[in-house]
């Protein structure tokens, strides 16, 4: 080849390179394609470009470093931590904290002493409805207080029945909607009103706007009389957690602006996050990974996109506490399964 020819051809090669994709565009166009993502203008998208480009680079960081979990992009990669913590938590303890004022609160349970299981999945077991999606609205103390009542409500009876989150978003006047609330406060509230279906009242919160109470003609699901109150358990005791969660689902606050949970795909999250209780979900059981790590199996409210198909697993035997705080404030309802089906709805 005659050197003019090679020099065109390098050139040419040079301004190929030099305008081809890097791999963040790549990442993200990927990212666009399989999350069906749309943006205004090209304004809107450069700025998600470069949210998902920082979110990608703490992945790929986070999982060169060998941790015991991995993360990975997932339908909120092109949120910054903050824009996401806006809209995906909602839990608020500030009001119960230490004073259970006139709800039914029956007592802690404390670690009995009774021998424990190696390993709890009430998933497994049948006591767990299917992963929901809290979307843009800050209701997730609604689906952890749903998931703990749903599973009690099977143990007790042998039927799992999906519960509305709506009816605690728009009728439980003891939370704030979208603005937060928590799940001791919406198990009083379960205690005085038939809790309805959730097919017969969907979910519609999920942009952040919360529509009138509109409970007539919805399914019973669980009566006025089934839940006669709510425990709390033992703070940062793990057997009682254990003992608790081998009763029934538990519900818990975790905190979870930190980016590990925003990006979590699998294993067991470990040392990422504190006590800064922000975030309501639901400990489902809880076992030991092949290598001996122990970890809680919770149930998140985010949609199956997220983590093992909406599950996770936080480390367990971290002490104090807990990973993520799961051990500082957990509880659950206790029902009467006997309790007799009224057709009536009272709000």
């Amino acid at each position: 080849m005659a050197p003019s020819a090679t020099k065109l051809l390098l050139l040419a090669f040079g301004a190929s390179a030099k305008n081809a994709p890097d791999e963040y565009e790549r990442a993200f166009a990927d990212f666009v394609t399989r999350f069906d993502k749309h943006y205004v203008d090209e304004v809107e998208r450069a700025d998600r470009f470069s949210k998902f480009k920082a979110t990608y680079k703490h992945i790929t960081e986070s999982n060169g470093k060998h941790n015991k979990y991995e993360l990975g992009v997932n339908v909120f990669s092109d949120q910054s931590p903050e824009e996401f913590a806006s809209t995906h938590f909602g839990f608020k303890s500030s009001s119960l904290k230490g004073s259970w004022g006139s709800l039914p609160h029956l007592g802690t349970h404390e670690y009995s002493g009774a021998s424990l299981s190696d390993s709890v999945d009430w998933n497994a077991k049948g006591a767990v409805t299917p992963v929901k999606n809290q979307a843009s609205c800050g209701s997730c103390w609604t689906f952890s207080t749903t998931g703990s009542l749903e599973g009690a409500w099977q143990v007790a009876t042998g039927n799992l029945v999906s519960l509305s989150e709506e009816q605690f978003v728009a009728c439980d006047g003891g939370g704030s909607g979208c603005g937060g609330g928590s799940m001791d406060q919406a198990f009083g509230f379960a205690q005085k009103s038939s809790i309805c279906t959730e097919e017969s009242y969907p979910y519609t919160s999920g942009g952040g706007k919360v529509g009138p109470c509109s409970v007539g003609g919805c399914t019973v699901g669980i009566p006025v009389g089934g839940v006669t109150g709510f425990k709390d358990v033992a703070h940062n005791s793990e057997q009682a957690m254990m003992e608790a969660v081998s009763l029934n689902p538990v519900s818990i606050a975790v905190e979870a602006d930190k980016a590990v949970f925003q990006s979590y795909k699998d294993g067991v999250m470990t040392g990422q996050c504190g006590a800064a209780l922000d975030h309501g979900i639901l400990c489902v059981g809880y076992g030991a990974q092949n290598d001996g790590t122990k970890y809680w199996l919770v149930k998140n409210s985010w949609g199956s996109v997220w983590g093992l198909a909406g599950f996770g697993k936080l480390l367990r035997g971290k002490g104090a506490e807990g990973e993520c705080g799961i051990l500082a404030m957990a509880s659950y309802p206790v029902v009467n399964g006997k309790a007799f089906q009224n057709s009536e709805i009272t709000v």
